[in-house]
This record gives structure tokens, sequence and C-alpha cells, in this order.
């Protein structure tokens, strides 16, 4: 199993089984996060959780998923953490070089007039 879905699975458990406040937390889209929680039930078989109208719920196999969840978390090894990337964007293309000067009142060079 893929240690990522594993971890959001208890990230959403942990907040109480609220989808947006977990996404939150991870910094992930919500869509995402939905969409990671129906990979994990796809792998396992089984819903893990009981998506009802009140309240949200975990499943006997997700209560069972769960345990093994957070023991696999702990046993894991620690990633590296991400290098920052600098701030900016784009690097953007100098403009005026290798035109004509404009001068004023006379047409921009290499612009067709426009016809009546």
């Amino acid at each position: 199993m893929n240690i990522t879905l594993l971890q959001r699975f208890v990230t959403v458990v942990a907040e109480d089984l609220h989808f947006p406040r977990a996404a939150q937390a991870l910094g992930i889209p919500l869509a995402a996060l939905y969409s990671s929680i129906d990979k994990l039930e796809a792998e396992v078989g089984h819903p893990l959780i009981v998506r009802g109208k009140p309240s949200w719920s975990l499943t006997p196999a997700g209560v069972l998923l769960l345990e093994e969840a957070q023991r696999r978390i702990a046993e894991a090894p620690v990633s590296a953490p991400k290098p920052a990337v600098p701030a900016g964007g784009k690097a953007k293309a100098s403009k005026g070089k290798g035109r004509a000067p404009a001068v004023k009142g006379q047409p921009k060079p290499f612009k067709k007039r426009q016809g009546r």
C-alpha cells in the first residue's frame, strides 16, 4: 500500500472524518483527498468510510486499516524534506530590442495601415 494514501486516510480520521479540514491540513485539494480515499478503498476491496448525511463513520474494515496504517506510518522511514522553490515566476523576455524606434506621428514600421 502506498504510504501517502495511508497518511491521508489517517489524517481524515484524525480530523473527525471532516474532509475539508483534512484537505486543508494536508495542503491538497479536496478532490485529490476524495480520490485518494477511493483508491485506498479499491485497493483494500472494502468500503472504509460510511458516507451518511448527518455524519460519517468508519466501517469495521476502516477500523482495522486505521490500526494497520498507523503501524506502517510509524515504521516507514522519514522522507527527506522537499527543497524550497525560490519565489518568482517565469522570466519574461525584454521588449524593445531589435525594433526600430517609434517616432511620434509616424506609422509604426512594418505595420500595415487599416484600409477604409
